[in-house]
């Protein structure tokens, strides 16, 4: 892992945003070069055509798992290092070398059918670990340190967006504390976080941004032109989140769960 104690990707404004609306917009993150090698790739392996839309007559397809060159470069950015040491802490983390799975959306009038709300559920159910229905997910975070979601296609408005419920995550810590440790599963989350702000994951190819864990979010339709490509991996823990270190040193992911179950309290 790059020594990265002299760099600051996020400013204290933006990590003090990332605490109090669970994810942070970093533009760049990620050259533009490496976002079309990418496309390329994935385009590779659809089964259509990018110059006939007449061909694309599915509303999502699911491709992965993608540990090229360009995927393995576009996570692996001094500045998106930085970013991780700031919000999870210094030897905290794993690298990545790869993006996990890319859902590629295409311009549709079909309900894509994976277009509800909900936060990502990151360990598995100790009496079934291969039903992935019934993974958990806990107040401390078992197992996934960030959501993070990378743009490698230009992403407009009408361009099925990621919806994101700001402050959302804080609800969350709430809804789990009582659960504990192991966590809770099939979680119905409409309502949850209903009354904040909806925020859309738009930006230019290359640009990243990274959830707290607990972030709701969602899919939705692509009532725009061009496909949308982005790959919404987890950055995963080297070690388990604590919500009570003797030295006090809390990342900020840990620091938003605190503060959510200290306000409850």
């Amino acid at each position: 892992m790059p020594d990265s104690r002299q760099a600051r990707a996020l400013s204290d404004a933006q990590i003090e945003q990332f605490i109090h609306d669970g994810f942070v917009r970093i533009d760049h993150a990620f050259p533009h070069e490496l976002a079309e090698q990418g496309r390329a790739i994935l385009w590779r392996d659809l089964p259509c055509d990018p110059d006939d839309p007449a061909t694309w007559t599915e509303p999502v397809i699911r491709l992965g798992y993608y540990g090229d060159e360009p995927f393995r470069k576009a996570v692996n950015t001094p500045q998106l290092h930085a970013a991780f040491d700031q919000l999870v802490g210094r030897k905290r983390w794993w690298p990545r070398a790869d993006l996990g799975t890319f859902p590629v959306r295409f311009p549709s009038p079909r309900d894509p059918g994976d277009a509800g709300w909900h936060v990502d559920v990151s360990f598995p159910n100790e009496d079934d670990n291969h039903d992935y229905a019934a993974w958990r997910v806990n107040v401390t975070s078992r197992g996934r340190a960030l959501l993070m979601l990378f743009l490698f296609s230009d992403v407009g408005e009408a361009d099925a967006p990621t919806r994101i419920r700001a402050g959302s995550h804080l609800d969350i810590a709430r809804l789990l504390e009582p659960a504990g440790e192991a966590g809770m599963s099939h979680l119905v989350l409409d309502e949850i976080g209903s009354g904040r702000p909806e925020v859309l994951a738009t930006g230019e190819a290359g640009t990243v941004y990274l959830c707290h864990p607990f972030l709701v979010h969602a899919a939705q339709m692509h009532r725009g032109s061009s496909p949308r490509f982005m790959a919404q991996p987890p950055l995963h823990p080297a070690e388990p989140f604590s919500l009570a270190r003797p030295d006090g040193d809390h990342s900020p992911v840990e620091r938003a769960i605190r503060q959510a179950l200290q306000a409850h309290g």
